[in-house]
């Protein structure tokens, strides 16, 4: 299925557009639509859709300068122009913009089903083309892509001197002088253990790394891709590094077997400081592994700032019991492990069972205990059943009994960890939910309105929304949208166009197709329901 936005600011375009096309039949799936571009650029870059159809002549941002903005920043976009206007100035414009395809007003259904349907062949292609892992690994052969892939693997481990950076970087044609530095490092993982999958997600991601133009990438090891970026101010760096950050794991999770783990090192002003952010990063990497919540949540991404926003960051513990540092990075995969580990330390030495079961899970117990503590808990008031003595007696009946207690203390020392690094922006959405409460009627509320009253950039806030809160932020907002709707449905006798507007949609029409696309019963079966 291939994903659809559409922009024009006639209403009635869009709902022939919404209306007219068999969608799901035709293998495409309508996700949202605007009627003006710069509404439409804050939902595109959250919704990110496969194709956009947009008008070229609209208020505040038109559909050239609408498509150029998307090409900068989301340029696997396919683009559709729509014009009533036979010009050939508009023609060409849009053709060195890089547009797919350009129909005339007024077009019939079959004419833009025929488009998009050329669109999709030409995504097909280029997705093949992409993910062709072979020329991926002849790629990485070429010799200046080794040298610049040694030259930056050097430079993020703070091997290469001043001098010989900027004689590398003028040699290799790489541009990094900049005011500010991040360093980026995804790692990419196939949830079944696939390589095929893992590779094909890399090949992707490495064709559409080469193009950023405020970044420089190599991967390190298979499905290491490692960025250093670059920004004229703190503000341009952040907000370059998070849209990048969700772009990877758009791309990479394509492959629904796909999993990418993205850890966002600290700012630092010279390029002989790149090894502290990229440490910084790794640390990060380690801390998030490859537990299950990544799986959970296919795209997580982890900032270096987000860490320390918690004044009980984990980076910071020391503790000189070896568990307790383990227990500290393990993924929620590690606890077969430690089990196995612990099994095996028991068969080791037969007949002794009870003796070293006991001994473990005390030992484990204690290393729990502490990492609760270090982190502002009290076991005694968090889990007082597993410092019980008939807990301990419960659990050395036999092995089975055995292995399950240990799962249950490490899972609730896991989760107990967990939630000390989920949270940290508790106040910020908390202000964010409070402000769309209080906004959602105004057509003008968007994501980026939203993120400025909670002082972080739109593709940090869009991160954060979207991870603390399990849903995007336009989901959020169109669902707040909805539930108020159907209160005045059932508490008052208001017109539904006027119901539309005063819930914050600029069109009734739109209105109609998205409560019938949430609810399964369009405004008036719902409103004829609740009067029963």
């Amino acid at each position: 299925m291939y994903s659809v936005f559409a922009v024009d600011d006639e209403p009635i375009v869009l709902e022939g557009i919404r209306s007219k096309i068999d969608w799901e039949g035709s293998g495409f799936v309508f996700v949202g639509e605007a009627t003006d571009g710069e509404i439409a650029l804050s939902m595109i870059q959250e919704l990110k859709p496969d194709i956009l159809i947009t008008d070229i002549k609209m208020p505040f941002m038109d559909g050239l300068e609408l498509s150029s903005a998307i090409k900068k920043i989301q340029p696997w976009i396919k683009i559709i122009i729509l014009s009533g206007h036979d010009e050939f100035d508009y023609a060409k414009k849009a053709i060195s913009i890089g547009i797919e395809d350009y129909l005339l007003k007024p077009f019939t259904p079959d004419e833009l089903l025929s488009s998009l349907t050329k669109t999709a062949c030409q995504i097909d292609k280029e997705r093949k083309q992409l993910s062709d892992i072979s020329k991926l690994r002849e790629e990485l052969k070429t010799n200046e892509a080794l040298i610049k892939k040694d030259f930056l693997n050097n430079l993020v481990h703070g091997s290469a001197d001043t001098n010989t950076i900027m004689q590398k970087c003028s040699e290799l044609g790489i541009n990094l002088l900049s005011r500010y530095y991040k360093v980026l490092i995804s790692k990419i993982e196939s949830l079944s253990g696939n390589s095929q999958n893992q590779q094909e997600a890399c090949s992707l991601l490495n064709s559409y790394s080469a193009a950023w133009e405020q970044a420089v990438s190599f991967f390190h090891h298979s499905n290491l891709l490692v960025c250093i970026f670059k920004g004229s101010s703190q503000q341009e760096l952040e907000e370059s590094i998070f849209h990048a950050a969700e772009t990877i794991g758009h791309i990479a999770t394509k492959n629904q077997d796909c999993a990418v783990l993205t850890a966002i090192g600290k700012t630092v002003e010279h390029l002989s400081q790149l090894k502290t952010s990229y440490e910084d990063a790794k640390h990060i990497l380690e801390l998030g592994g490859t537990s299950e919540q990544t799986s959970e949540n296919q795209n997580r991404i982890i900032s270096s700032d987000d860490l320390q926003h918690n004044s009980l960051d984990l980076l910071d513990l020391k503790e000189n019991d070896p568990l307790v540092d383990r227990l500290k990075y393990a993924g929620k995969n590690d606890i077969s492990a430690i089990i196995d580990e612990s099994m095996t330390l028991i068969h080791n030495n037969p007949g002794q069972f009870q003796v070293f079961a006991s001994y473990l899970l005390v030992d484990l117990i204690f290393a729990v205990s502490k990492l609760v503590e270090k982190l502002g808990g009290d076991i005694k008031q968090l889990n007082p059943e597993i410092l019980q003595r008939k807990f301990i007696d419960d659990a050395v009946q036999d092995e089975e009994n055995f292995t399950q207690k240990v799962s249950q203390v490490l899972n609730f020392a896991l989760n107990f960890r967990d939630s000390k690094m989920t949270g940290k922006y508790a106040d910020v959405i908390l202000k964010a939910k409070r402000y769309i409460e209080e906004n959602y009627a105004d057509q003008n509320t968007t994501l980026t309105t939203v993120a400025e009253a909670v002082c972080l950039s739109p593709n940090h806030f869009s991160t954060i929304f979207s991870q603390e809160c399990k849903t995007t932020f336009i989901e959020y907002l169109t669902n707040v949208r909805l539930e108020n709707a159907k209160r005045l449905m059932r508490e008052t006798d208001m017109k539904g166009y006027d119901i539309a507007y005063e819930c914050g949609f600029s069109d009734p029409h739109y209105f109609s197709y998205i409560f019938k696309k949430n609810t399964g019963l369009s405004p008036r079966e719902y409103k004829l329901s609740t009067d029963r």
